[in-house]
C-alpha cells in the first residue's frame, strides 16, 4: 500500500471479499431439509474433507458422515464465528478456524513462551500471524492480552518485521475504502491496528491491517503511543 496526500490505508475491514476461495470451491449446492425453509436453504448434505475432525471438535458422533444434526451444529458454529458461507460444510476454513482457536487458548497468559517477540525493546506490541494473536509487553512482562486479531488475507498479507507506531487517528476515515477505522494506529505504510465490528474469524481476512475487537482496540489506543515498537511474525493460516 502507498500513502499520498491523505493517507491511503491498507485497512482490514472493507468492502472487500467476504467469501474465501476455499469456501466457494468447497460449498456444494445440495441441501438437507432441516425443518424450516430458512434452515433448508442454508444447510448442505455434502460431507466435508474435515468431517471427522470437525465432528470431534464439536463433540458430535465422529462417524465421518454428514447428517442433519451435524450440518445444523456445524452451521451454528460457523454463524457464531462469522465463517462464510455458513452452510454446515466441514471444509478447510472451518477446520482451520478451530485449530487457530485451540492455539489461542493454549497460549494462555504466556503468548511469548517461545520468545519470538523481542524482549529488549521496552514497550512493544507483538503480532503472531500464525496464531492470530496480539499482545503488549514491557520487556518480558505481559501488559495486555493476548487477544485475537484478524489480519491480512491471501494476497494482502500483513507484512512481517520490526516496525514502529508512527501515526494515530482515533476516528480515522479510510479514503481508500470509504469506511471508518476507529482507534487506528499505523505502523507500516497503510497497515494499522484498528477496531472492526466483524468477528475475528470472519474469512478471508483483512486487506492488510490488524483488525481488533472494539474494546481491545481501545485498550491498545490507551497503551501505545507514537514511536512504540511493533513486531509482526509468523504466517496466517491459509495464506
Amino acid at each position: 500500500m502507498t500513502i499520498s496526500g491523505k493517507i491511503r490505508t491498507g485497512a482490514g475491514t472493507r468492502r472487500g471479499v467476504t467469501l474465501s476461495v476455499a469456501g466457494l470451491v468447497a460449498a456444494p449446492a445440495i441441501v438437507l431439509g432441516t425443518g424450516t425453509s430458512a434452515q433448508a436453504a442454508s444447510c448442505t448434505a455434502a460431507k466435508g474433507p474435515y468431517q471427522i475432525q470437525v465432528e470431534r471438535n464439536l463433540k458430535l458422533p465422529a462417524d465421518g458422515r454428514q447428517s442433519t444434526a451435524d450440518c445444523n451444529a456445524i452451521r451454528s458454529y460457523q454463524v457464531a464465528k462469522g465463517i462464510t458461507p455458513a452452510i454446515g460444510y466441514a471444509g478447510p476454513v472451518t477446520w482451520r478456524t478451530m485449530k487457530t482457536i485451540a492455539a489461542q487458548k493454549a497460549a494462555g497468559k504466556t503468548p511469548n513462551a517461545a520468545k519470538k517477540c523481542p524482549t529488549n525493546k521496552g514497550r512493544i506490541a507483538c503480532v503472531d500471524l500464525t496464531r492470530q494473536l496480539t499482545w503488549i509487553q514491557d520487556g518480558s512482562k505481559l501488559k495486555f492480552g493476548p487477544v485475537p486479531v484478524r489480519t491480512g488475507r491471501n494476497g494482502a498479507e500483513t507484512r512481517t518485521g520490526s516496525r514502529k507506531v508512527y501515526w494515530r487517528s482515533i476516528n480515522h476515515w479510510s479514503t481508500l475504502y470509504d469506511v471508518r477505522m476507529p482507534y487506528a494506529q499505523f505502523f507500516d505504510g497503510g497497515q494499522a491496528f484498528h477496531s472492526v465490528t466483524k468477528s475475528m474469524y470472519n474469512n478471508p481476512g483483512s486487506a492488510g491491517c490488524v483488525n481488533m475487537r472494539p474494546a481491545d482496540a481501545k485498550s491498545y489506543w490507551n497503551l501505545l503511543k507514537n514511536g512504540d515498537d511493533v513486531f509482526v511474525y509468523g504466517r496466517k493460516p491459509g495464506t
